[in-house]
């Protein structure tokens, strides 16, 4: 499952449009939701360590916020072995990067080589219904630039259109966080959290090929232009697949 893809000359250095979803509140807990400190780290990480530039927006712009469960330095122990994302946020200079954002506005395809779309709680209440957003990710795969999602960022796919109606996964194989992970997910905090299940809405479009590997095992697809990761586990993983689409 791969594409020839079209790169800009090897003597100027790759670039990568990393979008996390702003912060906002859940619809369903009441709880404050963001983006997933290791979805964004991991990629920024293995882009930057393979020489890649690295710009982080954000669909609306301003200061990001993280997930608390995904914060190595949350008192749950969650992420407490995420060093890298340890190391991000500890960096003056790399956690001055999440502090004001640019927004998606004015964002033109052909000035990077691919997009990186960063998961978390957020984007299950942010960005399905973004227009903007959605129609920013069918131009990326259109202008034949590598398009990547990963985790619960992997909604706005159920959404985006390409410019002939038909939705972007159609013939397509992807995967995203998977229902036995979002079971966990519940069981781990007693409740409900999601207002929808990824895998149950992608598995009813027509013609498109959702699959899922073990949960919370680095999972990463790549097919043609379009490559997707499985949850928190999958950044670095789906990052590769990019690096590979590019050919370094």
């Amino acid at each position: 499952m791969s594409a020839n893809v079209n790169v800009s000359s090897p003597s100027r250095k790759k670039k990568i449009l990393l979008i996390a979803a702003n912060p906002s509140s859940s619809t369903v807990t009441g709880w404050p939701v963001g983006f997933w400190w290791a979805e964004l780290t991991h990629p920024y990480w293995t882009f930057t360590e393979a020489g890649y530039e690295v710009e982080i927006r954000s669909p609306n712009g301003g200061a990001l916020v993280a997930d608390g469960y995904s914060d190595p330095d949350d008192p749950s122990g969650y992420s407490a072995h995420d060093l890298v994302s340890l190391g991000f946020k500890r960096s003056p200079q790399h956690a001055a990067l999440l502090e004001d954002t640019a927004s998606i506005e004015g964002v033109r395809p052909g000035d990077y080589d691919a997009l990186f779309v960063a998961g978390g709680q957020s984007p299950m209440f942010t960005f399905r219904g973004d227009a903007r957003l959605q129609a920013l990710i069918a131009a990326f795969y259109e202008a034949g630039r590598v398009t990547a999602l990963v985790c619960h960022g992997t909604c706005a796919l159920l959404e985006t259109r390409l410019s002939t109606g038909e939705l972007l996964v159609t013939g397509k194989t992807w995967t995203g966080f998977a229902n036995s992970e979002e079971r966990f997910a519940d069981g781990f905090v007693g409740r409900r959290l999601q207002p929808f299940w990824i895998e149950d809405e992608a598995r009813a479009i027509p013609e498109s090929n959702f699959i899922v590997d073990q949960r919370f095992r680095e999972f990463a697809v790549r097919d043609g232009l379009l490559v997707t990761g499985q949850q928190q586990y999958s950044g670095a993983a789906a990052a590769r697949l990019v690096i590979e689409a590019l050919g370094r």
